[in-house]
């Protein structure tokens, strides 16, 4: 909210000023730390080091900014209450522990949210902001004289705190017993957890639980995963292990499969740490493990972001030496050091065992609850290796964040197209950029064989072949395929949406030609196998039920349902006919779809990092050799607009957050010469943080944590514009109006050459740093690629948007943002008034 020097009253709204030099930034806050952060290009370093020294002593802590921002921050506690696993993590963690202050999740309890006063707050901030209780981390492309004298100009004018920094006394009792307890709530499956007290990250033993979360549930190759989602007792599985500042959990989740009952899960779940108890683990099992971890720890160093969060993790907990030598003590980690952990922490009486009881319609427990999707747990999205223990079946593993170097060149002097080679190879448009990273590549592509070339009458078949791509090959069965990969810590993951197949990958220089194979060999010959496929549905079916419990899905299909005439790529089907139509899928569908669809027609693949351009060309020509066939995009009639003023009200049992969405059919698709403008005329109104819709209905009115407006699905056919917030639903009719209020002021008056100016050095600045990484990269070539851009546009895109004037933005917002003609959905626990369901 501000400092005397940075706020929004003089025009310099924290949020505004960093955003508008094109920083990526936030604030979290976990168990055992608060930081701040900002991605910038080089050349502000100072201006961020000033603004941090600033409201690390002088934020204005009024009391108004606390009445606006409660609200906010409840409606963030709702959005997580709405989310079984959210919902289920708070339970187990808040009966494991009754003393620590680890019993208190990090958002803490309504009342507190609701009833603290501002008083409290300054006591808190005056306690523990000082230098003394804090660390800087500067990483990436500067000169280390200069940023030091930078934090000594700034920080060195804060004096030491007047008092030491209050310590954590409490220490958790002995637990003698264990632990049980359920949530019920409205919902479609359910959800076991059971956590073990384990000790604190700098213990000696940290090393061997990192190991054994791998071995459990990392890959096909994991025990979890052979003994709980192949044999259709889960959808998804995770083992959690975070090292933290005092002793902690190890949990393991798994979310249960259609028909299958908890105490089955639980018992297989407890049979597995059995068996490695009394049988150990394999020295395959721990190799490919401490493989899976090197390969992770050089990804994870693909970026300075990624280098900086991972070392505040390392501070926060109590060492940052970790970070340094997290990886040889790793390597030194022996079967029987996995054992003894096992042996040593997961016993009966140090346990705490939680169920998430979905209760059927018109039996939703009355109690509070939070919004985060199904069931990837974004609780802990913000700390280290946020990728242990996903389970294979898990979809977008977060790739490490975004930096500013490549091998030590400032960000302003790497020219892409300089860098990079396009040619074809086997039919396959190839894209290859090398960059200063060291030993990664990172490689994404597509082809045309998304849901939209499904065959009449069934719209799972595209999806349902991608899902099956990696069930196993003509050469190598499913887990023997899952071995090869994992044992070099590589992955390669598929995915379907609306028009292609999608890939991506990461693998080690030295592997590339194995892991590029590994890629034909799943694209070219996949087995097919009628038993992997009712596995494969089994799986599908639960994970579309789960999407019937997320407002923001329900309430983004129903609006593609009413802005897209049926026929349009970007009419979505009802979920419940998604999951009929997985039911009717067999064999012979997904084989001749294969055989009509996949080929190198229309592939493109790109691969960015430590990499020589011939090499990449040899291995694709190698492996892809021969492959011939697949098809060409078609073009799709553009949408008009339809149905407009009408308002549609997805009832839902049991959430504390609704999701209001409103939008119509943009009629652009993204190469359209209007588009740009409009585009950058849409993120002034809603893009980022200090666009308007945060800056008014999230700062000002307090009546949301997050509202956005965006430009989608317009790469292969015409796409849509939509605005989409969420809202307690006692807010939702306030939220609402402010909403279209905004949504008139903006169509009618348009934006002003400042807005303009700062969102284009924001728009700017941002895409340069999302181009710091191999991921970030590649995803964006590909992006353009795939709207017919060559690779050159990556260098050309920022001074197409400089160019861009004050008349060419409003006159497109004025030309393609009907609000008269918009549709307004709600998904929630609200009537067709808007009104909180029960309240009459």
């Amino acid at each position: 909210k501000g400092t005397p020097t940075f706020n929004k009253e003089k025009g310099t709204q924290i949020a505004a000023v960093l955003q508008n030099i094109g920083a990526l930034m936030n604030a979290t806050t976990w168990l055992d730390r608060t930081n701040y952060f900002e991605n910038i290009p080089s050349d502000h370093l100072e201006l961020v080091v000033q603004l941090e020294a600033d409201r690390m002593r002088n934020s204005l802590l009024r009391k108004a900014d606390l009445e606006a921002e409660m609200t906010v921050v409840r409606n963030e506690f709702e959005r997580g209450e709405n989310s079984p696993f959210s919902s289920l993590n708070k339970l187990i963690w808040a009966t494991a522990f009754q003393a620590h202050p680890y019993h208190h999740s990090t958002i803490g309890w309504r009342s507190d949210i609701e009833n603290v006063p501002i008083e409290k707050l300054r006591e808190f901030y005056n306690t523990f902001y000082w230098p003394n209780n804090a660390t800087v981390t500067v990483i990436g492309d500067f000169q280390e004289k200069e940023a030091l004298g930078l934090i000594q100009k700034y920080f060195g004018a804060i004096s030491a705190s007047p008092e030491p920094i209050p310590e954590v006394y409490t220490t958790e009792p002995e637990q003698r017993g264990p632990r049980r307890g359920v949530v019920k709530r409205a919902g479609q499956l359910g959800a076991v957890g059971i956590g073990y007290k384990v000790p604190q990250g700098t213990h000696p033993d940290t090393y061997a639980l990192v190991v054994l979360s791998k071995i459990l549930n990392e890959g096909k190759t994991s025990r979890f995963y052979r003994a709980l989602i192949d044999k259709n007792l889960a959808i998804n599985t995770f083992a959690f292990y975070f090292p933290l500042r005092d002793p902690g959990l190890f949990i393991s989740y798994a979310f249960l499969a259609p028909g299958a009952s908890h105490e089955e899960v639980e018992k297989t779940i407890l049979s597995e740490i059995e068996r490695i108890r009394s049988e150990g683990v394999t020295p395959e099992e721990v190799t490919r493990a401490i493989n899976q971890v090197a390969a992770e720890t050089a990804y994870s160093r693909d970026g300075s972001f990624s280098i900086a969060s991972e070392l505040n993790e390392a501070i926060a907990m109590g060492d940052w030496t970790f970070y340094v030598t997290f990886p040889d003590h790793i390597g030194k980690v022996t079967p029987e050091d996995v054992q003894a952990v096992v042996k040593k922490y997961f016993v009966e009486d140090r346990s705490t065992t939680g169920y998430f009881i979905p209760l059927p319609p018109g039996g939703a427990a009355q109690a509070d609850q939070d919004t985060r999707t199904g069931f990837v747990p974004e609780a802990f999205q913000y700390f280290r290796h946020p990728n242990y223990g996903y389970s294979v079946t898990h979809t977008g593993r977060p790739l490490p964040s975004t930096a500013l170097t490549f091998g030590g060149a400032r960000e302003t002097e790497f020219s892409v197209a300089a860098n990079s080679k396009r040619q074809t190879v086997e039919g396959i448009d190839l894209i290859t950029v090398k960059t200063g990273v060291k030993d990664v590549i990172t490689f994404t592509g597509s082809l045309a064989a998304g849901d939209v070339f499904s065959p009449e009458g069934n719209t799972m078949v595209a999806d349902l072949t991608g899902q099956m791509l990696d069930k196993g090959t003509r050469e190598h069965g499913k887990f023997a395929l899952a071995e090869a990969l994992e044992n070099l810590g590589a992955e390669i993951s598929f995915s379907v949406s609306t028009h292609t197949l999608d890939f991506r990958g990461k693998c080690l220089r030295k592997d590339l030609n194995t892991v590029i194979h590994l890629l034909a060999e799943q694209l070219r010959y996949p087995a097919f196998s009628e038993e992997e496929l009712e596995k494969v549905k089994k799986q599908r079916i639960g994970s579309l039920k789960r999407l019937l419990e997320n407002t923001n899905v329900r309430a983004q299909y129903a609006l593609s349902q009413l802005i897209f005439p049926e026929g349009h790529p970007n009419h979505l089907p009802s979920l419940e006919q998604m999951i009929a139509d997985v039911e009717k899928v067999t064999i012979e569908d997904i084989r001749r779809f294969h055989q009509k669809f996949y080929g190198p027609a229309s592939m493109v693949l790109v691969a960015v990092g430590d990499l020589e351009h011939e090499a990449v060309r040899r291995a694709v020509q190698k492996s892809f050799k021969g492959w011939s066939g697949g098809v060409e995009y078609p073009e799709y009639p553009r949408a008009s607009l339809i149905n407009g003023g009408t308002k549609k009200v997805v009832k839902m049992e049991d959430k504390t957050s609704a999701t209001l969405m409103i939008g119509h059919a943009s009629t652009l698709k993204s190469t359209d010469p209007d588009y740009l403008p409009l585009m950058v005329g849409n993120y002034i109104f809603g893009g980022n943080f200090s666009a308007r819709l945060m800056s008014i209905i999230r700062d000002d009115e307090g009546l949301t944590y997050g509202i956005r407006s965006s430009l989608s699905d317009d790469t292969f056919s015409d796409g849509q514009w939509s605005i989409q917030g969420t809202f307690a639903p006692q807010l939702l009719n306030r939220g609402l109006e402010s909403t279209l209020r905004e949504l008139h002021r903006w169509v009618e008056e348009g934006v002003t050459a400042q807005e303009l100016q700062n969102k284009k050095t924001t728009l700017i600045g941002s895409f340069k740093v999302r181009l710091a990484t191999t991921g970030g990269m590649a995803n964006q070539i590909l992006h353009f690629v795939q709207r017919g851009y060559d690779v050159d546009y990556l260098d050309q895109y920022p001074k197409d948007i400089e160019a861009l004037t004050l008349e060419q933005v409003n006159a497109a917002i004025r030309r393609y943002i009907h609000p008269d003609q918009a549709v307004i959905v709600i998904a929630g626990s609200v009537d067709e008034n808007g009104q909180p369901l029960g309240s009459h």
